[in-house]
């Protein structure tokens, strides 16, 4: 048996092989070929796009697959959202949609779109962004190059997705709301989670994926301390959870383990260093699991 698991092919392709890299996964994909190959024999990886992937899973083509959020919304699909992941250190982090219009334009707001046309990819979404706002526009289809019909005079706004906004600005576009927020998401077909086997290979999926998603930023730190100064040592450490104290030969000494962030161990370790720490010892984290 095998798992059929969708990997999104475009602006999430590199950060989705960073990501399941990272727990432990190593997929490789040939340039003319939509079926990337992977070091596990039980799953069956499949290349499809983000905005394909919700309604292959649930019609099940594909036992599960990661895409975002946004076009589960757009396509209706009834999957399982099995786990959230947010990456950090600028992979996969929250994106907007959002309503732009020329930034010399009169229009202020989306009440200001009324009998006017709006071009975007996210049709779906944005005529009920739309209707919720009671405002009546034509919303079509654009099939790329979003951003520069208004410019062209193609459309008289656009609703497209965005990290930082610098596109749109480089496009003389003006932000004027968001029509809505979308997390990656790893899915799931609904009769796929009913069988054992493969219920237990996704589960196993979302562990990892997540056990790297919480590793990201992290590192760890371990120690030896001498026993008088351990309340001290401890006060400077801002662990996860509680930190890991194990006896040395030396009764007078314990050995300390930690996980925290790596942005602060520079301004901790010289910290530990004043209240006696020694042979102090940093090291990278893949994954890590509660």
């Amino acid at each position: 048996m095998r798992l059929k698991l969708g990997i999104p092919k475009g602006s999430l392709q590199e950060k989705t092989l960073q990501m399941f890299h990272r727990a432990g996964f190593v997929i490789r994909v040939s340039e003319r070929s939509y079926l990337p190959s992977i070091d596990d024999p039980e799953i069956e990886p499949v290349m499809l796009r983000a905005q394909e992937m919700s309604r292959y899973v649930q019609e099940g083509v594909l036992d599960c697959g990661i895409t975002g959020s946004d076009w589960i919304k757009e396509n209706g699909s009834k999957v399982i959202e099995v786990a959230d992941l947010l990456y950090s250190k600028q992979l996969i982090v929250p994106v907007r949609w959002v309503l732009a219009v020329s930034a010399d334009s009169a229009i202020k707001s989306a009440r200001d779109l009324d009998g006017k046309r709006i071009a975007t990819e996210l049709v779906n979404v944005t005529k009920k962004y739309l209707a919720n706002k009671k405002v009546k526009a034509e919303v079509e289809f654009s099939w790329g190059a979003t951003e520069v019909k208004v410019r062209e005079g193609l459309a008289d706004a656009i609703v497209e997705l965005t990290e930082t906004g610098q596109s749109l600005k480089a496009h003389n576009l003006r932000v004027i709301d968001t029509v809505c927020e979308s997390t990656t998401k790893l899915i799931a077909n609904k009769r796929s989670l009913k069988d054992a086997w493969k219920k237990k290979k996704i589960d196993a999926i979302a562990l990892l994926l997540k056990g790297a998603i919480t590793a990201q930023g992290k590192v760890g730190l371990k120690m030896n301390a001498p026993k008088r100064n351990i309340d001290g040592i401890l006060a400077i450490l801002p662990a996860m959870k509680k930190p890991t104290i194990n006896s040395l030969s030396d009764k007078n000494w314990v050995a300390v383990e930690v996980i925290l962030d790596e942005k602060t161990v520079r301004e901790i370790i010289p910290k530990l260093k004043e209240k006696g720490a020694q042979g102090i010892v940093e090291y990278p984290l893949n994954k890590v699991i509660y």
